[in-house]
């Protein structure tokens, strides 16, 4: 099975299974001397798993990674990291009705038709469990940026089903505003429209009572990014994100800046103007003369944060739609591995909704991405910076 490996100076490979042992990743590229320990992964890997709340599956799993290498003494060693993550909670056996029927919306029938074979339990390696390793990767990739640019990645739940979240300015969203309300409760559905927030927890709960599953989209925002990332061509910075995310399961949907909204604008509409802090250097007499550069932004953010395929220094932003759960408890009609019409009802444990559980996955992601064009530009610009050579 190729395609299991992301990324060129920061590589990741994955593998596991839904109802295997366990999901782990190897991390490639990592820098030797970042401070490094469970605890650094275990944040993100809660804020994923499940069972952590009312509107989200009920399969109970710690998820507790276990560094098997690449750490010494509390820091990175400059050779591969591998993390483990043990399931605990498999129960294989609600799967057992199904194995030859095609669940609508999964990938029973692709992977048939693909390898001939396929782990019916659960959806095996096409299953979000598979996401448990993306994170632990993402959650080291976070404090890489973090040490390296002062880089941040933050996610929030935008929308679910027609209900929208007011989010004015999305690079001043908070993590503490997207775990809790201002009341200090937990914010079990991440949209920090506290008002919103409660009307979606409330269309998630009406969707569970009629046994069916809604959708949504989530917002991910990237601050502290350095202008200069990114390829111009093929490896072009949004090309890489959009490939992170679409990578992920149920993403149907990816758009960054003001996305499809821009095929109603006029060029002079869309256009993001350059501004200048118009900051400048001139020496006392004696003194060396000083290069000094303006800095350097632009009045709005359309663009997203990345022109040419290159990040420009202003926050990015993207946005991923996330298809209603496909496993659904209800009665749909199917097929048969042989062809035979007949109907399905799945068993076992699923969200209602995918995006409170989606937010740490769509930031690993936009993590990796960014770690590896962050280690590609070092590599071609040294320590002179871009320009500079």
């Amino acid at each position: 099975m190729a395609g299991n490996t992301f990324g060129q100076s920061f590589r990741v490979t994955t593998a596991g299974e839904s109802h295997g042992p366990g999901n782990v990743v190897i991390v490639d590229g990592c820098p030797p001397g970042l401070p490094l320990g469970v605890d650094d992964l275990k944040p993100d890997l809660a804020r994923r798993r499940p069972g952590q709340s009312k509107i989200v599956t009920q399969r109970q799993e710690s998820d507790e990674p276990e560094i098997l290498s690449g750490v010494f003494d509390g820091r990175t060693t400059g050779t591969s990291i591998a993390v483990l993550i043990r399931n605990e909670d498999q129960r294989s056996r609600d799967y057992e009705d199904i194995r030859r029927k095609y669940r609508p919306g999964h990938a029973d029938y692709t992977y048939d038709a693909k390898y001939g074979f396929r782990d019916y339990r659960g959806g095996g390696r096409s299953s979000a469990r598979e996401t448990t390793a993306r994170v632990a990767a993402g959650a080291i990739a976070k404090k890489l940026i973090a040490e390296a640019f002062g880089g941040r990645v933050l996610a929030y739940v935008k929308q679910v089903g027609d209900i929208v979240g007011d989010v004015p300015d999305p690079a001043a969203v908070t993590l503490e505003q997207v775990e809790h309300t201002p009341d200090g409760e937990r914010n079990i559905v991440r949209c920090p429209d506290p008002k919103k927030a409660a009307e979606m927890v409330a269309l998630i709960e009406r969707m569970r009572k009629e046994r069916d599953s809604i959708g949504g989209v989530a917002e991910i925002v990237a601050t502290g990014v350095p202008a200069g990332l990114g390829e111009p061509v093929f490896d072009k910075l949004k090309a890489d994100i959009g490939k992170a995310l679409f990578s992920l399961p149920a993403v149907l949907g990816v758009e960054y800046g003001v996305g499809f909204a821009c095929a109603t604008l006029r060029g002079s509409e869309n256009n993001d103007v350059f501004v200048s802090d118009g900051a400048s250097h001139q020496p006392s007499l004696g003194e060396p003369e000083v290069e000094t550069v303006a800095a350097i932004s632009t009045e709005t953010n359309r663009h997203g944060g990345m022109l040419g395929g290159i990040s420009s220094g202003m926050p990015i932003v993207v946005r991923a739609a996330i298809k209603p759960t496909s496993s659904l408890p209800i009665e749909q009609k199917t097929v048969t591995t042989a062809g035979e019409p007949t109907t399905i009802q799945t068993k076992g444990r699923h969200d209602p909704c995918l995006l409170p559980r989606f937010i740490p996955m769509g930031e690993a992601m936009v993590a990796l991405v960014l770690a590896d064009h962050w280690l590609r530009w070092k590599g071609q610009t040294g320590a002179l910076g871009p320009g500079r050579g």
